[in-house]
């Protein structure tokens, strides 16, 4: 398996660090993920990202390859997380939508490892827009590693209503971010910005990681 290459940021003495893996259309430096890894690092978290094969194909070629299917990616997460590992660092994985979906569904088997010591998705496609009964929960009702699950309250993957009403592991905690859509982005009479949507997002990914056992 080829070693991923990384965008790294945060202070190289950080305690922790949030692996992150890109969305199923965007790219690791797409705006949504430039902006979160500024934010961790000003919350002093390293922060690594990296982009699947299929990705990295995109911008070498300038071709548009559709995603696979996340199943067939989980051995390329397990190989950015040996790549990631760095001695008395906290190691928590997770990413933007479908790279946070592939690393849940890995996430099980390096917690058992010791290799990671937490979860976080940011915006999880519980199911394909408009299709509610595509549901991607499955793994998610029996996950028994600390997660969270940072998701806008009218995300058309998922929002409040639907997700609270479903059933899922008490491992999973959840931040909800204010009328945010899947990039936690508010409509403009909300009384909600962007901007401290994603201070918001930020702040629950810092308070989640420091709540973590080393």
């Amino acid at each position: 398996m080829t070693v991923p290459e990384f965008l790294i940021s945060g202070p190289a003495d950080a305690g922790s660090c949030v692996l992150l893996a890109h969305g199923a259309g965007a790219p690791m430096d797409s705006p949504f993920l430039e902006q979160m890894a500024a934010a961790l690092a000003e919350r002093r978290l390293a922060c690594r990202r990296f982009e699947f094969a299929y990705m990295a194909g995109r911008r070498d070629s300038g071709k548009k390859r559709p995603a696979p299917r996340a199943e067939t990616l989980a051995d390329e997460y397990r190989a950015a997380v040996e790549a990631s590992r760095k001695p008395g660092q906290r190691l928590v994985i997770g990413g933007k939508s479908m790279g946070g979906r592939v690393a849940s569904m890995v996430a099980a088997d390096l917690a058992r490892g010791g290799l990671i010591a937490g979860l976080v998705c940011l915006g999880y496609p519980f199911r394909p827009p408009k299709q509610p009964e595509k549901l991607r929960t499955a793994h998610l009702e029996r996950l028994e590693v600390p997660t969270l699950i940072v998701q806008g309250e009218r995300d058309p993957f998922g929002g409040r209503a639907e997700v609270e009403a479903m059933r899922l592991s008490a491992a999973i905690r959840f931040a909800w971010i204010g009328d945010g859509d899947h990039d936690f982005g508010p409509r403009g009479a909300s009384g909600f910005t962007r901007r401290g949507n994603l201070a918001a997002a930020a702040d629950a990914v810092r308070d989640f990681v420091a709540g973590l056992q080393a």
